[in-house]
């Protein structure tokens, strides 16, 4: 087994270093310690996208060993084999950028007002709606008491992915009023740009 202690080291710094691992000893089991809850979760997601097996165990002393053991391939569910078609054809995969609770910049209640009104309108974009990313105070759009939750909800039931910053929750101090989403490391929301044939910044 390799074993890494990643306490204390900034999103998605806890994910490379697993990733780096898994890539120079693609054998062997992969032990990553964190200290915080949105590193657990990113270091697991990763690992489970790479077909491993995951085990979390939390020691007396609040470090949180994540393992990440080999196990059988899913080449067709991971997203690093997905193909982008960027020459217009096929299936369109639309990203929708959430970095705010309101959009622009003047009045609050306004830009609160109109970001419901423009999740609501989402739907309206079909089938290639493809995934939500939710940064910085926009993650505040999907927690227990957000009126926004049953929309977003709506839409995961469709079928539309939905990320949610763990480092941004762990900011506002909103990780278990999460009520919507999974959580993701900044590794997941550059692959999923990469991913995205387009990108719509709110």
């Amino acid at each position: 087994m390799v074993k890494k202690d990643c306490k204390g080291l900034a999103c998605p710094q806890p994910v490379l270093t697993a990733k780096e691992l898994m890539e120079a000893h693609p054998d062997e089991s992969i032990e990553i310690v964190v200290d915080n809850e949105a590193a657990k979760i990113n270091v697991s997601r990763f690992f489970k996208s790479q077909g491993m097996n995951v085990e979390v165990t939390q020691e007396p002393d609040g470090s949180i060993h994540v393992t990440g053991t080999p196990g059988e391939k899913d080449k067709t569910g991971s997203e690093a084999c997905e193909v982008i078609v960027s020459c217009g054809e096929g299936p369109q995969k639309i990203l929708v950028f959430i970095p705010s609770d309101q959009i622009g910049t003047g009045d609050q209640e306004l830009g609160k007002a109109l970001m419901g009104n423009f999740l609501k309108t989402l739907k309206e974009l079909g089938p290639e709606l493809w995934r939500l990313l939710f940064l910085n105070s926009g993650v505040k759009l999907t927690i227990n008491d957000s009126p926004h939750v049953q929309t977003l909800k709506e839409l995961e039931d469709k079928g539309v992915s939905i990320l949610v910053c763990g480092t941004c929750l762990e900011f506002y101090g909103l990780m278990d009023q999460k009520a919507v989403g999974e959580t993701t490391n900044m590794l997941d929301i550059v692959t999923s740009m990469q991913l995205a044939t387009k990108i719509i910044r709110v």
